[in-house]
Order: C-alpha cells, then sequence, then structure tokens
C-alpha cells in the first residue's frame, strides 16, 4: 500500500514512512493511494471475531508489507489487551433505535485510546529497525495529549512534547497528561487556543530548521495509522448489528474530524452505513460547511465539551481531497486560500459528495444538558458532553424521518463521564466518579512548563530538549 499527500507534492511513502512522518513535507496530509474494498463475503466473515483478530483484519490492506500479518495480530492483542473491558469497544442499548458505542475503556477513559496505544507500538516496531531517534509534538484539547503520553511514556527513542491551551481542558485531562513523569514526556501549557497550538505543531513539521536536526513525528490525527486504527470500531459495531445485511448510521462528536472521517474511510472499505452525522457544539465549522458550503473560520468559544472547541478541522482536508477527484494541486490551492483568508467555499463536486453520506447538527450549551438528561432519565446513563452531543445529533436525526425507524443510530461514546464531572453533575445532580485504575489522579504530583503562545518560544524548548535524529 503507497500513501500520498493531499497536496500532491510530497513524496510517495509506505506505511512505515507515513506513520513515522506523520504530515507530509508539502504541508498535506497522508492517505492510502487507494481504498481497500472488502466483498459483502469478506464483511460478514468477520463477525464474531475478538476485537484484536478484527483490528487485524481491517488493519492488514492498509499495513501492506511493512509488518507480517503475524506480526500485526501481536500488536493488536497487545495494544487492545490492557483494556478494562473484554470487548473493548461495548454497545450498549439507549431504546428502540438508539445505542452507544463506549470508546472509553483504555488507560485513559477517551477514544483516544483505542488508536494511540496501537500507534504507541507502532512507533516502537518501526524505531526499532533503525538508530533514529523520534520527536513526537502534538496539540491537544484534551483526550488526544493524555492517550498519546500514555503510549509512548518511557519507550525508548522516542520524546514526546503536548501542547495544550491553558486553563483549556478539564482538570482530570491536564492531570492525565501532567502527572505522567517519565523523562521522555514534556508538556506545555500555552497562552491561545488549541487551533493556536495545532498551527505552531503544523509549523513545525514545515521548519527546515527543526526539521533537518530532528525527526519530527505526530500522533494528532493527522498521523494516517492513528485514523486507521478508528476505522475498526466501526465495523465492530455495524457488525454487531447486523451489517453487512443491514445498515447502520453513526453520529460522531467532532472536532478535528479525523473519528468520522474514519467512518468515511470503513464506508469506501465497503461497510454499509447508512449516513454519518457530525455532530458539534457552537464551534459548528464544519456544520457549515456541511450543510451551506461555509468553511470558514470564526473566535473559539470555550464550552464544557472542550475537545470540539476547535475552528480549524485538519482531516477535513481528506475529506475535502477524496471529493474533489484527488486532485492535489487543486486542494493545495484551495487549503492555501483558507490558511491565507480562513475562509473557502467547498465546490458543488465537495457538497454533493459530502451529502451523500454525511449530515450535521450543532448543538448549544442547553441542548448538550438536555442530552445529558435524557441519557440518565430515559436510559439510566451518565453521558459526557461530547457523546450528550452526540446524542443529540443523534436523536434530532431519527426524528427528523430521513432514516428508516429499522436502521440503528450508533452514537460514539467518546470520553468517560468521570472527565467532565461538573458539567455532568449539573444536569442530572448526580457526579460520577473515577474508576478505580485512575482513582488517585488528583493525588499525584504535576510536571507541566507554561509557555507564552509563541512559534520560537515553543521551538526553541523543543530544540533543547529532544534528541536529534541519530
Amino acid at each position: 500500500m503507497d500513501y500520498i499527500s493531499t497536496r500532491g507534492q510530497a513524496p510517495v511513502l509506505d506505511f512505515e514512512g507515513a506513520t513515522l512522518a506523520g504530515l507530509a513535507s508539502d504541508g498535506g496530509l497522508y492517505v492510502p493511494r487507494e481504498w481497500p474494498r472488502f466483498t459483502k463475503e469478506e464483511i460478514a466473515a468477520l463477525a464474531g471475531l475478538p476485537y484484536a483478530e478484527l483490528a487485524a483484519k481491517v488493519m492488514a490492506p492498509f499495513v501492506g508489507d511493512s509488518l507480517s500479518y503475524d506480526r500485526l495480530l501481536e500488536l493488536t492483542t497487545q495494544a487492545y489487551g490492557r483494556f478494562s473491558h473484554a470487548a473493548v469497544t461495548p454497545l450498549k442499548q439507549l431504546d428502540h433505535q438508539q445505542w452507544l458505542l463506549e470508546l472509553f475503556h483504555g488507560p485513559t477513559l477517551a477514544f483516544k485510546d483505542v488508536a494511540l496505544q496501537m500507534l504507541g507500538l507502532l512507533f516502537e516496531e518501526f524505531l526499532g529497525r533503525s538508530t533514529q531517534n523520534l520527536t513526537i509534538v502534538g496539540a491537544t484539547s484534551g483526550d488526544t495529549g493524555s492517550a498519546a503520553i500514555d503510549a509512548v511514556a518511557g519507550r525508548s527513542k522516542v520524546d514526546i512534547f503536548m501542547l495544550h491551551p491553558k486553563g483549556r481542558v478539564s482538570d482530570v485531562q491536564r492531570r492525565q497528561m501532567t502527572t505522567v513523569l517519565a523523562p521522555n514526556v514534556h508538556n506545555i501549557a500555552i497562552d491561545g487556543s488549541f487551533d493556536d497550538a495545532q498551527a505552531m505543531v503544523k509549523r513545525m513539521f514545515n521548519d527546515k530548521a527543526m526539521t533537518d536536526r530532528f525527526s519530527i513525528g505526530a500522533v494528532n490525527s493527522i498521523n494516517w495509522a492513528r485514523l486507521m486504527a478508528q476505522v475498526v470500531y466501526y465495523f465492530a459495531a455495524a457488525l454487531q448489528l447486523g451489517a453487512p445485511h443491514r445498515a447502520v448510521a453513526f453520529s460522531v462528536p467532532t472536532g478535528n474530524f479525523g473519528d468520522v472521517f474514519a467512518g468515511y474511510v470503513a464506508a469506501q472499505m465497503g461497510l454499509p452505513i447508512a449516513k454519518l452525522i457530525v455532530a458539534t457544539n457552537v464551534n459548528d465549522i464544519l456544520h457549515r460547511a456541511l450543510s451551506t458550503g461555509d468553511y470558514s473560520a470564526g473566535t473559539v468559544t470555550p464550552t464544557a465539551a472542550p475537545s470540539m472547541d476547535i475552528q480549524v478541522s485538519s482531516n477535513f482536508e481528506r475529506l475535502l481531497f477524496d471529493l474533489a477527484g484527488r486532485d492535489g494541486a487543486a486542494i493545495n490551492a484551495q487549503m492555501a486560500q483558507f490558511e491565507a483568508e480562513k475562509a473557502m467555499s467547498l465546490t458543488n463536486a465537495q457538497r454533493e459528495g459530502a451529502a451523500a453520506l454525511f449530515v450535521s447538527a450543532r448543538a448549544d450549551a442547553d441542548e448538550m444538558a438536555q442530552a445529558i438528561r435524557w441519557g440518565w432519565e430515559s436510559a439510566g446513563e451518565l453521558l459526557d458532553p461530547h457523546t450528550a452531543i452526540g446524542i443529540h445529533a443523534a436523536r434530532a436525526f431519527a426524528a427528523s424521518g430521513d432514516v428508516a425507524a429499522d436502521v440503528p443510530v450508533v452514537t460514539l461514546a467518546t470520553a468517560h463521564p468521570a472527565k467532565f464531572p461538573e458539567a455532568v453533575e449539573r444536569s442530572t445532580g448526580h457526579r460520577p466518579g473515577l474508576p478505580d485504575r485512575v482513582g488517585d489522579l488528583f493525588e499525584r504530583e504535576e510536571r507541566c512548563v507554561d509557555l507564552a503562545g509563541d512559534y520560537d518560544t515553543v521551538a526553541a524548548y523543543v530544540a533543547g530538549l529532544a534528541a536529534p535524529k541519530v
């Protein structure tokens, strides 16, 4: 399997190269040259497999010759052996049509663990084949940071520098990052928003002064391997609900567009997905783009769902590339306009292509709170704010009449409610407790550095601590 950049100018890489590179050298994102396709019979044969084996089967076409199938299965078995639920991503039924896919049973209580536990092992596997050191630089609006840090803490040949917007992540999210004291882990709180942090990360990938000295790698969903791992749970849920003989709709709390793009990939592989519902909060750039074609960034509004407080959704570029006939030059021009003006319009082909699979919905603070209450009062489930926004969108979609009553609607539960106890308690009167495995989180020592929201300051800090390429 070859990987090409959405902007058409970076070198073609294999899976190993794309995993270690993260962002493409032309500023684009790597995607497979073509989507692998499963037949209906091949999808049916996946039913009933343990999660680790299902993961190896779904990932194998993307991995190509970079790993043998047997080695891939060993890695998936190791990655998902740390999850607290034997099903890894269990399904729960909420009512006759609504379902919840729990993605928070990993070590840091968020869906990012599903991908990043695997990505950490892939880094270790590929770095073990060379003398190369890897400097991971990432931005987080909450959950990516803790999941990535857990996945690579203490691993050889890897340093990780994680930027988060100071004061804009929950206390649990912050502590899950800053209480990891491994010498290769460096937490940075910056003055600014997640979008500011993400822009610094992207700039570093294209800063020759940095890339000449360090091998810069990515754990954000700009890294293809992370998205690949997320494709698996769409298969897992749909197979349990009758695929390939029955279509399933998915509602996805969405910020950077990576999680829902993994659903798009599953659909390209042949999984029968009725609709992908893009659920946003008031930072609704994706809702506006999909409903009106207006992809323009506004000011980030802090909310109780901080992982969605984003106005620049990096992975949206992957979808636009696919819907533009995979024309790298056209996407390069389109994204250059957006980066210069913070605004652009989708083409007719992009809008029509997206509408074939995607719908979107927006939830404000009251609607989010109402969804949290509904989950508790109607189904006995405590929902974190992000998941609640997904539930709001899922229920609105089911009530719209645009989907048949016999089509299951699955909301991705992206975080454990205990990561956002205040918001959950305000809506339900019940304060969710942390699971026993992280119950001492607030007693642990923290380590973090505060830096100005200035690229040169952050780059100098990374350069002073990171290990050179070799």
